[in-house]
């Protein structure tokens, strides 16, 4: 399909950013910008929503531990939003090609967002928190110039989204003992509340 690459993109791109990438696509295909966009995705509720949604992300994503509870909370949603969005990409139909659209979409983001969740574990384990407005900031501007990247150049963005996947992964690897050390840590804290609510008070 001619717009795979496209999907493809928007499916790594919504693994890092949902709201950003059907914000993104929901612009340029309100403004002319391109074609491939359907009319589903340039309906004025859905950019306020998904402009909203993103300013929540933008916040929470540069918080330390905040932005691993939010990834957390979109761990479903990351990889349903780049399902849908590879789906609508490809068509509207119910089709045998729509259907391997929104599967590419949806196990790109999955990856993707395996990637940023992971990465953002290790950073955690960092006790200053300018790392994580770096990160969060790299990986939105990151988003916007690939997804901008892709209407022009479909095929050369999905190449460039491929390589940043594939390096993504295996920095996770790397850094899988940093993440283990921040879950011990997690779960540590979450067993000293417990035993905190029950202490009885000093008489």
């Amino acid at each position: 399909m001619s717009v795979l690459p496209l999907v493809f993109t928007s499916g790594w791109a919504s693994g890092i950013n949902a709201y950003a990438v059907v914000l993104l696509l929901g612009v340029f295909g309100a403004t002319g910008l391109t074609d491939e966009v359907p009319e589903s995705l340039q309906r004025p509720d859905v950019l306020i929503v998904a402009g909203v949604l993103f300013l929540c992300e933008a916040v929470a994503d540069k918080i330390p531990y905040v932005d691993s509870v939010w990834d957390s909370v979109h761990t479903v949603i990351r990889p349903v939003a780049g399902a849908v969005v590879g789906a609508l990409l490809a068509g509207q139909s119910g089709s045998l090609s729509d259907l391997a659209a929104g599967a590419i979409g949806g196990s790109t983001a999955l990856a993707s967002h395996a990637v940023k969740a992971g990465t953002r574990m290790a950073i955690n384990t960092s006790p200053e928190p300018a790392s994580n407005f770096l990160m969060s900031t790299a990986e939105d501007l990151g988003v916007a110039g690939v997804v901008t990247f892709a209407m022009f150049h479909p095929v050369a963005a999905a190449v460039i989204a491929a390589v940043l996947l594939v390096l993504g992964l295996v920095v996770l690897v790397f850094l899988i003992r940093r993440i283990r050390r921040f879950l011990r840590r997690r779960a540590q804290r979450r067993e000293e509340k417990r035993i905190a609510r029950e202490e009885p008070p000093p008489p």
